[in-house]
């Protein structure tokens, strides 16, 4: 499937090559298209040795890979790892093939770790952490996570920052049937495929003056101008 952004998809290559036998010259080809010369003359070569289905996307996998394990050396680590059950060290030994690639050969043919097993039996008694069951959605939104974290314990009334040190070295309140105490709760919402997250946070409120004497506390030693007498 192409990029969002390219230039030429399936009918656009398909163009190209119509144009070129209704006699078009390459260059006013790549002109029309916003491509390069190479760019449509590629194309047209792949039509002339492989028709229509040349004009489709190929799959970047390489054609051959020459330092790819054989598949009898490959069933040999297998093999030993379910009879000898031994590590990749072990198997490296006996087979001359490099540790790192005996971990890959085992983990591609869906082999679990020695740790995974029953050393006597062989049997798989621990759950891997992969799970083959996945949910996804196509567009972000369609499904909202919420996690909910419980932060302290607050008296009523904010605690010791609105009403000052009453317990010593800050302890926290105790808790129990008679004891009145409130729980800060943040959460965070996130839904799955977005980078976006919303988090929101119950903040305490802080309580106002209870009457005028608080107001008193901060205002001039020498009172007001209206006292001057």
């Amino acid at each position: 499937m192409s990029h969002a952004n390219a230039r030429l998809t399936f009918h656009g290559r398909l163009l190209i090559v119509r144009r070129h036998l209704q006699g078009w010259k390459q260059a006013h080809i790549a002109a029309a298209m916003g491509v390069s010369r190479k760019c449509v003359k590629t194309w047209i070569d792949r039509y002339a040795a492989e028709g229509e289905p040349g004009l489709h996307d190929r799959s970047s996998r390489p054609r051959i890979c020459p330092r790819h394990t054989a598949d009898e050396l490959e069933q040999k680590i297998i093999a030993l790892r379910k009879r000898e059950r031994r590590g990749p060290d072990w198997i490296s030994a006996q087979t001359g093939v490099p540790a790192r690639t005996v971990s890959r050969v085992l983990a591609r043919n869906g082999i679990p770790h020695l740790a995974a097993l029953d050393p006597i039996s062989g049997e798989v008694i621990k759950a891997s952490k992969a799970t083959a069951h996945r949910y996804e959605r196509q567009h972000p939104g369609k499904l909202v996570h919420m996690d909910v974290k419980k932060l302290g314990r607050i008296p009523d009334g904010g605690g010791w920052r609105a009403e000052g040190q009453t317990r010593p070295n800050h302890q926290a309140a105790p808790t129990g049937p008679g004891s009145a105490t409130t729980t800060s709760t943040p959460w965070s919402m996130t839904s799955p495929g977005s980078p976006t997250q919303r988090s929101s946070r119950m903040r305490r409120a802080r309580p106002a003056p209870h009457s005028s004497n608080a107001r008193s506390r901060t205002s001039p030693p020498w009172g007001s101008a209206g006292s001057n007498g």
